[in-house]
């Protein structure tokens, strides 16, 4: 078949112009790859060819008010693998699991750990001892893409003395990572699980650093060196606290191993804290690079709560030590002056209605003065100064100085007290009903039972109020600016009459036996209720020391401890270890 010349002219333009805008579109491809997009691809073989690294940043140190070291760093080792895929990850591991201990558990999280974040070394071992690092080096051939690198670990020089305060620190969990608070983190990352490691996450953490090795298609280490400049980590900032750590190891020691409850000190002019103690206590450095599961369960299963903060989430009925909030309202309020006798004078117990109401000393005190029914603790007594103020002044003024209020400690999970709330009324019709209850409700109030269950802490900030002018200041572990609140206001004469009856408690009142050669103490003793045990109450003390001049408020719970007197001699030494006053024998008396 023949074509006129003209239409083999026209089909070989075409197809000259065809070759032409092919040639064309394959020239800006390849302009557009080469030059216009070479970055991108150039970052893209880069990350095929090479995988982070991350350096775990040092956290911040953390010191006491004398620059002694509670938390710090040291060298530690972990063991990471770079794989492909899950599969592969999980048969590696079950070869390593031959040669180092890594059971089937450990193994299922590791492969959890990959599948949330594929393209980084998937951690198996956070805290490696050098014994396990010693044999993996020796057959490291056998894993290629097995990465040994040095690590920051997390170290408590003084362990259980500052669990109860310090927290610990673990890795990040998948619902802490799908959380607000920790956008940014990663997988494998260490964060602050309980007390200041976790209040101060923030500013301990640091900020991680990578370093680069490179792979092949088959994502095996071919070069850990030299790959690309690696980026270095930033260590945390230092963390100054109000800890006086040779306080806190004294009242560690106070403690023991039988005692349960717990101790707070404060200074009463800033807040700060300068012991904090909840017993039993547990060693922070048993969670670094994750805890045993029987260590764990031993923790959790113990009766005695070692992991439950007894100073800022036990919640006790604060028993006579709440007594001097009901003075203070009387007071306030003009309800009552410190030189003022109730009408029927303590023969052992008080009638209201068709209830008796006991007062602890079964003999009576007779007719007192508020001053000495503080020092003597009588109950009687303030049985009728509740029903004198009255319902909506008791509770009004117990709401004011804290009691339904978290202290704002700056430890994470305080628990907030129980109280009735301003419409005191409307809060009694809730629990009991329309007319289930009665004025009696006012008694129990007033020595510090019924309705009312108050935290250690929030007990010794109340006393700061007591200890200065009238005003608390809130508890700070970490130093800051001091934060105080006027709660109530009395005259000079009020507040001296008041300090006056809480040293008359320890000088001849129910804290005999915590008096301080050379030195006045006031404070006042408490035995409280206890749901669980009712023959067995628990024991309180809250006191300052100087009396004139208070450096130094303690509040000792002592759960089963039954007379207040026991919490009052903890106290006692507390504060003379405190003052550097000379250890003297106790009185033995109980009152």
């Amino acid at each position: 078949m023949s074509f006129h010349p003209n239409e083999v002219a026209h089909r070989t333009r075409i197809a000259a112009g065809t070759l032409v805008v092919l040639f064309a579109l394959l020239l800006s491809a390849f302009f557009r790859t080469q030059i216009v997009e070479n970055s991108r691809y150039a970052l893209q073989s880069e990350e095929n060819r090479l995988r982070e690294v991350p350096l775990p940043a040092p956290r911040g140190i953390i010191y006491d008010r004398h620059n002694e070291v509670l938390a710090e760093n040291v060298p530690g080792y972990s063991v990471s693998l770079l794989s492909p895929s899950a599969d592969s990850l999980r048969a590696s591991l079950q070869r390593l699991a031959a040669i180092i201990p890594l059971s089937a558990d450990a193994i299922d999280l590791s492969v959890r750990r990959y599948r949330r974040a594929p393209f980084r070394p998937t951690v198996v071992l956070a805290d490696a001892s050098f014994d396990v690092v010693s044999v993996l080096e020796e057959r490291r051939i056998e894993f290629p893409g097995l990465i040994i690198q040095s690590a920051p670990k997390r170290y408590y020089p003084d362990g259980p003395a500052v669990g109860s305060f310090m927290g610990y620190v673990g890795e990040i969990t998948e619902s802490e990572l799908a959380s607000p608070r920790y956008r940014g983190y990663k997988t494998g990352q260490q964060v602050g699980k309980q007390g200041l490691e976790k209040e101060y996450e923030d500013s301990l953490r640091g900020r991680e650093g990578v370093r680069f090795v490179e792979v092949d298609a088959r994502g095996r280490v071919v070069r850990e060196a030299g790959a690309r400049q690696d980026l270095l980590p930033q260590t945390g900032p230092p963390l100054y606290t109000n800890i006086d750590l040779e306080l806190q190891k004294y009242v560690v020691n106070i403690f023991g191993d039988s005692l349960q409850g717990g101790a707070i000190a404060l200074d009463p002019k800033t807040g700060g804290v300068l012991a904090l103690y909840s017993a039993p206590s547990y060693d922070p450095n048993r969670f670094i690079g994750g805890i045993p599961p029987d260590v764990w369960k031993a923790l959790n299963d113990d009766p005695r709560r070692p992991l439950y903060n007894k100073v800022i989430q036990g919640r006790y009925p604060p028993g006579s030590t709440w007594k001097l909030a009901t003075a203070a309202i009387a007071l306030e309020t003009g309800t009552a002056t410190l030189d003022d006798h109730m009408p029927e004078p303590c023969t052992g117990g008080f009638q209201f209605g068709n209830r008796y109401f006991k007062c602890w000393d079964h003999k009576g005190h007779g007719s007192l003065t508020l001053a000495e029914a503080i020092e003597q603790s009588c109950d009687v007594y303030f049985y009728q100064l509740g029903l004198k103020l009255g319902l909506s002044r008791l509770v009004a003024g117990g709401i004011r100085f804290g009691g339904r209020d978290k202290s704002g400690i700056d430890l994470p999970d305080e628990s907030r007290p129980l109280y009735p709330y301003a419409d005191a009324e409307e809060y009694y019709d809730r629990k009991y009903g329309k007319r289930g209850w009665s004025q009696a409700v006012l008694l129990n109030l007033a020595i510090g039972q019924g309705e009312n269950a108050q935290t250690v802490v929030n007990m010794a900030r109340f006393y700061t109020a007591l200890a200065t002018d009238g005003t608390e200041s809130r508890p700070e572990i970490v130093r800051h600016k001091p934060d105080r609140t006027r709660v109530f206001s009395l005259t000079d004469d009020q507040m001296a009459g008041l300090r006056a009856a809480l040293a008359g408690v320890v000088a001849s009142g129910t804290a005999r036996s915590a008096q301080i050669h050379g030195v006045v103490l006031a404070g006042k003793t408490g035995s409280a209720q206890n749901s669980q045990d009712r023959t067995r109450d628990h024991a309180w003390f809250v006191g300052f020391a100087p009396a004139d001049d208070p450096k130094i408020v303690v509040a000792v719970l002592i759960e089963f401890g039954q007379h207040g007197t026991r919490a009052a001699r903890i106290a006692s030494d507390i504060i003379k270890d405190y003052l550097k006053v000379a250890p003297t024998q106790h009185i033995n008396t109980e009152g």
